[in-house]
């Protein structure tokens, strides 16, 4: 079994609205069922909480930025894990939701007790759906993002390979709007492409490019593949792990 952790950001299922992408959302299932078919073990770290709330409830009052994250990430990560358990069951795949804080990757009791947790999920079949507990999580507390989860996620569980998903093919050599920019293919350990990242982020997401960069880098240095590609590509998780150089995305070659 090949032990891979994937995560999907904000920008990859959710509308140009800002509603859950279902369609989006069951195609992800879709591969990582044919994943686990082909003998890959999976965690994976979903965001679309707070979108999933948002288009749920409608409030009469304005609410500052903690509220709305606290109240829409309490009422959507119901509604996302609802989404997910129907999915995954139509393949008979157990899951498991996994709800984590920064404090508890911190050495210690919460860290060995979180990792006990997932790889007895693991050992059984279940798929740990990890995400940051953002009714608890506000200013210093938080993750700066779920691609620094992702990462601190796949150094922890000893993953092989951790997959960004994001809304483009990679890391391109300047805008990816421009023509003449082409996406960087490998990075390797002694690679510096700090010049080609671009700062800017989407509108549905707390992350972008800058992050996935930094976590890759970080994680890629312990020795784990770090692939960053387009999740609206179709049937994008099978073919960039079983022949990858088929198609467009950026990776990170592990340290020795």
């Amino acid at each position: 079994m090949e032990r891979i952790v994937i995560k999907v950001g904000s920008n990859v299922l959710t509308t140009a609205k800002g509603k859950l992408d279902i369609t989006r959302l069951s195609a992800l299932v879709d591969q990582i069922a044919w994943l686990k078919e082909h003998r890959y073990e999976v965690i994976l770290v979903s965001s679309g909480a707070v979108a999933c709330g948002r288009s749920e409830l409608k409030v009469e009052y304005a609410l500052d930025s903690v509220e709305q994250r606290q109240l829409y990430s309490a009422i959507g990560q119901v509604k996302l894990i609802n989404h997910y358990y129907d999915l995954f069951r139509e393949y008979g795949i157990h899951i498991g939701q996994v709800l984590t804080m920064k404090e508890n990757f911190e050495e210690g009791e919460q860290y060995d007790n979180q990792r006990a947790c997932m790889e007895v999920m693991l050992d059984n079949g279940v798929i740990p759906v990890v995400n940051e507990n953002d009714t608890v999580c506000v200013t210093e507390l938080m993750f700066t993002d779920n691609d620094e989860l992702s990462g601190l996620i796949a150094k922890m569980m000893g993953a092989k390979t951790l997959v960004l998903l994001s809304n483009i093919d990679g890391i391109y050599t300047d805008n990816p709007s421009d023509p003449a920019s082409e996406v960087i293919r490998h990075v390797h350990p002694d690679d510096n492409i700090e010049q080609y990242i671009q700062t800017s982020k989407s509108s549905a997401g707390r992350g972008g490019m800058e992050s996935k960069y930094h976590t890759a880098q970080s994680v890629a240095a312990e020795g784990i593949r770090v692939i960053i590609a387009n999740g609206n590509r179709d049937n994008i998780l099978p073919d960039v792990l079983t022949c990858p150089e088929k198609i467009v995305h950026t990776e990170f070659s592990p340290a020795e």
